[in-house]
């Protein structure tokens, strides 16, 4: 992964207006020492934007006042889903959906258009809250400071809580609660994490993608998931669907742009919205490189052999090392294809005249015999590459290939890596 981003890095590097804005994703902590050193190299190191805890960096996910609070909330789903071991449930899904949409509308009345975690988590917890809230909104309604849609918003909105809410049983009312602050919870549980992804909106430092890949910056999301696991996830999805909403807007309005997104670990911070954009960014001239250990494991996560399907569709170029996962090597069987392999045969046979059972050796000898032996050679069609060659035969470094060089698809080859770190030895 490190060549790839360095060529991306290098490319257009001295030209100001036309280099490529990246998003990468490092899931381990460490990829962003390496893309500081290319940066570095190419004197571009004004244009790293690291995203982590303690930084200078903040960013709030949720402070897009040019959405509609129904696609915020949709986000915010999609987010859930990743932490739903069965998301066949949609029920509670859809319903905290709903509760998150009506939320960020009232927060946006109250908290002039600014929405955090914080205030989302307050809401759904914390009644009197709520209430305290509600009478800043009638105070304000009466004052006349309130315009035609948002009073329409603040009635939909107390109609929803005060009618179907606060109406519901205590039992389905706690599954809600519980299922939407296993998201807020992360934000409002360590101050670190609440300083850098819930600030004042005076203090916000990353308002969007727009100025990241307009003036070709690299944002790298810094948090190893082992340390902080649900936040990683969290932080990484919004990410990855602000950069995409970017990269798609822009499209629609003819202001294409080359732009890049890097992930290691994929299958960790893969949700499925990824299916659709994959098969629509090749025109967005958006290059998206990333790698997983199988397919197996996208598909743990996805819960969805479909989706899989369409994620790994999409991206041309595809390189597999060797691997012991059967689902991953049939997929990778299909898509190298097959081909006419000859197959022989050898048939060995023995006639005999007269053939005597003796009765001692409880055995049966054969007397004026002759063998003959047949060798039948013939084509039969089947999978470039067998089991044994993906679990046995690749060694480190090896790899097979299946590329593109832009035009045609290039016949798949067994290619041996150079790795990055013998250039160090």
């Amino acid at each position: 992964m490190y060549p790839f981003t360095e060529q991306l890095i290098k490319y257009n590097s001295l030209n100001q207006n036309n280099k490529i804005g990246m998003l990468i994703l490092d899931v381990k902590g460490n990829y962003y020492k390496q893309v500081s050193k290319f940066l570095n190299k190419y004197n571009l190191t004004n244009d790293l934007v690291t995203i982590q805890l303690n930084s200078d960096v903040t960013y709030n996910p949720l402070h897009k006042p040019n959405l509609n609070a129904s696609v915020l909330s949709n986000r915010l789903k999609t987010i859930l889903t990743l932490f739903s071991e069965n998301n066949s449930e949609s029920y509670w899904l859809d319903k905290a959906e709903q509760i998150l949409t009506e939320c960020i509308k009232l927060c946006r009345l109250y908290n002039d258009g600014y929405v955090t975690f914080l205030e989302i988590h307050k809401l759904i917890t914390y009644p009197n809250y709520y209430k305290e809230k509600i009478e800043k909104l009638r105070e304000l309604f009466i004052s006349s400071k309130l315009s035609q849609k948002d009073i329409y918003d603040l009635n939909s909105s107390l109609d929803f809580f005060e009618k179907e809410y606060y109406s519901l049983d205590q039992r389905t009312l706690s599954i809600l609660k519980s299922e939407i602050t296993r998201i807020t919870n992360v934000f409002v549980s360590d101050y670190d994490i609440l300083n850098t992804f819930c600030p004042k909106k005076e203090k916000l430092s990353l308002l969007g993608f727009s100025e990241i890949i307009n003036q070709g910056k690299i944002v790298v999301l810094n948090m190893n998931i082992a340390e902080y696991r649900n936040l990683s996830k969290i932080i990484a999805a919004y990410l990855k669907l602000d950069f995409q909403s970017e990269i798609m807007y822009n499209l629609s309005n003819n202001n294409v742009k080359t732009t890049a997104f890097i992930c290691d670990e994929y299958s960790e911070y893969v949700t499925k919205n990824d299916c659709e954009f994959f098969s629509l960014s090749r025109e967005a001239k958006c290059i998206n490189i990333v790698s997983t250990q199988s397919y197996s494991s996208l598909k743990n996560t996805l819960k969805d052999d479909t989706a899989v399907k369409v994620i790994c569709q999409n991206l041309i170029n595809k390189i597999w090392f060797r691997t012991d996962d059967i689902f991953t090597i049939e997929e990778a069987q299909k898509q190298l294809g097959k081909e006419e392999k000859q197959k022989t045969s050898y048939t060995i046979s023995e006639n005999a005249k007269e053939t005597k059972f003796n009765y001692i050796t409880n055995t049966l000898n054969s007397v004026n015999s002759n063998i003959s032996e047949s060798i039948n050679s013939y084509s039969q069609t089947d999978f470039r590459y067998d089991t044994n060659f993906f679990t046995q035969d690749l060694e480190t470094f090896s790899t097979i290939s299946f590329l593109s060089n832009g035009n045609n698809m290039l016949s798949p080859k067994k290619l041996i890596m150079y790795p990055y770190f013998f250039n160090k030895l």
